[in-house]
């Protein structure tokens, strides 16, 4: 491994120098050796890291004096410079850019392999020079590929997407094996020593995780060694307790588990600090993964480990589908299989996984993505792909970390990026996540119980909103012992405040429709999905001129490529103190989905809430059983033939606001009109209460 090393960085070296290099790939080769040359340097390498295959629990001291000098606010700044907007415009990072240079095919690969080196700077920081030295050896592959003076620009083409694709193929088993190990092991400990070992009165420990810091990171770190102590210990007990309680509502066995993975954004570490103690007094010890920043395990969605602000959405745009270069049903293969193989080789801690604890952000400005032709896209097939490999990853997973005996939690916090009322927004989102959880469980009741009698819910948009929609409900053997809604208050979801149901698909028909509403991190105008049976029948929103393109965007980002997906869940929002907060500060449009849910009527299309643990008797404060956990879909799992079909991985939110809300009553089986909402008021006798916040 040291040689390989020395004769990287000799090459790589030589290419950023080469004075004479005046193909049309010179300019490129240059500045990606550039940055190459400088993300490796950051590595303090000494001759005993080379002994063996580098593990990637190395327990190098974090904070020695050189660490300290090498990774600063100065270093981040450099690393991430290229993707700066200013810069980015003419970065070959830019797929415009790259493909005007090279044309499509070799410009979506270049650039593609520039943005793979980004990945370099965090490699760095972990000192794993394993990743570093295998995207280095490739770099130095594809050059000399593309040197090759007696080559046609078509065999040119055709080696360097093979050298790409192979080495993606290649390495899968240990990336995995790594990702897995990451996701279940606490020994891969980099981020827990980071916390528990760092100096967090100030914000100069963020840049040693090798992530791009911006001012939201660093005036969060600010705010928090503001707060008094019990202040955070009130932030860090909402949210573990939250987890703990999902496991008593949820009837399953907390004790049986050891394994807490806990995602959480950079700056955040004093209340991650001290739900560690909370989580090791419930038996749990913590895992702690980055978000990914590689094409191995880049998602398109949600977060999936620690994670910072973004120093260019765009750029994570123009790259969510970089994978369209390359996959094909051998390669989806491949990935199946390296991530079953991972899961055995951890199989025992796997057993004991908890399931994840969430910690989001909210506040970022309204990003309106560009779509450019020039970025890479999936073809239909390879939508089919993806979504395969979606469904099948997702039952491979479920079979080590069983659904049935797992939990979460997620609540939310706003970042400074959300404007000059940012001490006052976090001040009263605390108080927003600590709200007396008896009140809302009490008149959530009453709703239940008049919905209990209902065969099914009508629901009716007003002020432009254009929502007419009939949503099915199940029906009760035994309404003495059985219930249709969940009673939900501050467990898994935070803060308190919604029944929900999975609907019956057949009989729920009509269309939902949102002016104005921001899902997975992108902004949806006029918004407008039709249902038939259940099932997504249409969809549109009007971001872009082109109707073709509102119809990608939508598939894209809400149906995840699949060609329909069902109505998974309906639910009542009650925190109508949230929906005071967010019209106070006039921050609708910036509320993360786990509040603005809880801030009206939703509708979520993919799985129901109870996803691959429908199995597992779930009871309200009453004592009644939720009978509602299945669908005509979910069923599909009892069918040996079918249970490929039963889930879709996915689960969005969709809110109606008050304001958008005309009427939301149930309709009894004699046709009696039982209205909740009028005019967006809770009218139904007992809930008038929640009228107040308004």
């Amino acid at each position: 491994m040291k040689e390989r090393w020395n004769l990287c960085i000799e090459r790589i070296g030589e290419i950023q120098s080469e004075t004479s290099l005046q193909t049309k790939w010179g300019s490129y080769f240059r500045e990606v050796a550039s940055f190459v040359l400088n993300a490796a340097a950051l590595c303090d390498v000494v001759d005993e890291d080379f002994e063996t295959e580098p593990d990637r629990r190395r327990k190098e001291p974090l904070y020695s004096k050189k660490n300290q000098e090498i990774w600063n606010e100065k270093t981040i700044e450099c690393l991430y410079n290229g993707l700066q907007e200013k810069n980015y415009v003419n970065s070959y990072l830019n797929p415009d850019y790259a493909v005007e240079k090279f044309g499509k095919r070799m410009g979506q690969l270049l650039s593609f392999v520039y943005a793979e080196m980004y990945a370099l700077p965090v490699y760095a920081a972990e000192a794993d020079l394993f990743e570093i030295l295998i995207r280095m050896e490739w770099f130095v592959e594809l050059y000399c590929i593309c040197m090759q003076e007696d080559a046609t620009i078509e065999e040119t083409e055709q080696s360097a997407w093979e050298c790409c694709y192979y080495f993606i193929s290649d390495y899968y088993d240990v990336e995995t094996e790594k990702r897995v190990g990451e996701k279940v092991d606490p020994s891969y400990d980099f981020a827990y020593r980071l916390i528990m070992e760092a100096d967090l009165s100030t914000p100069d420990y963020l840049y040693r995780y090798g992530e791009y810091i911006s001012e939201n990171e660093i005036e969060t770190v600010r705010l928090l060694n503001e707060m008094p102590h019990e202040e955070l210990k009130k932030m860090a007990d909402t949210y573990t307790e939250g987890y703990r309680i999902g496991f008593v509502k949820g009837n399953k066995d907390l004790s049986k588990k050891k394994v807490v993975n806990i995602i959480y954004p950079l700056g955040f570490e004093k209340v991650i600090k001290l739900a560690i103690e909370n989580f090791e007094k419930m038996g749990l010890k913590p895992t702690l993964m980055r978000n990914s920043h590689s094409i191995f395990f880049k998602r398109t969605s949600r977060v999936n480990g620690y994670y910072s602000t973004s120093p260019n959405r765009q750029f994570d745009y123009d790259h969510r589908e970089d994978n369209a270069l390359f996959l094909d049903k051998k390669l989806m293969n491949r990935k199946l299989e390296v991530l079953k193989e991972a899961y055995i080789r951890f199989e025992d801690i796997s057993k004991k996984h908890a399931g994840p604890a969430w910690i989001e952000v909210f506040g970022e400005h309204n990003f309106e993505p560009q779509d450019k032709d020039a970025a890479c896209h999936y073809s239909k097939k390879q939508q089919e792909y993806a979504t395969a490999y979606a469904i099948r990853s997702g039952k491979i997973i479920n079979t080590y970390i069983p659904g049935e005996e797992r939990s979460f939690t997620i609540i939310a916090f706003p970042i400074a990026e959300i404007g000059p009322d940012y001490r006052e927004i976090m001040k009263e989102t605390i108080a927003l996540n600590t709200l007396p959880y008896q009140l809302y469980e009490d008149v959530q009741q009453i709703i239940i119980d008049a919905l209990d009698t209902c065969e099914y819910v009508k629901v009716l948009g007003m002020n432009k909103n254009k929502t007419d929609l009939t949503v099915a409900l199940c029906k009760l053997e035994n309404p003495d012992k059985m219930t249709k809604f969940e009673n939900c208050v501050a467990d898994v979801n935070i803060p308190v405040g919604e029944v929900f149901t999975s609907p019956v698909l057949k009989g729920t028909n009509g269309t939902l429709h949102v002016k104005k509403v921001f899902l997975n991190e992108l902004s949806f105008d006029n918004l407008q999905i039709t249902f038939k049976d259940g099932m997504v029948d249409d969809y549109d929103c009007t971001n872009y001129e082109e109707h073709e393109k509102n119809v990608k965007y939508v598939k894209d980002h809400i149906l995840y490529h699949h060609e329909t997906i069902p109505m998974g869940e309906f639910a009542i929002g009650t925190n109508t103190t949230a929906y005071t907060m967010g019209r106070k500060y006039k921050i609708e449009d910036k509320l993360p989905i786990l509040i603005a849910e809880k801030t009206g009527p939703h509708f979520a299309v993919g799985d129901t809430c109870y996803s691959h643990a429908e199995d597992v008797a779930v009871y309200n404060p009453d004592g009644k059983e939720i009978v509602a956990r299945d669908n005509e879909i979910s069923l599909l799992r009892m069918d040996e033939e079918k249970k490929e079909k039963a889930y879709f991985q996915c689960h969005t939110d969709i809110t109606i606001p008050y304001d958008e809300l005309g009427q939301l009553y149930g309709v009894t089986k004699d046709g009696n009109k039982i209205m909740i909402i009028e005019n967006g008021r809770f009218v139904l006798p007992g809930t008038e209460l929640l009228n107040e916040a308004l």
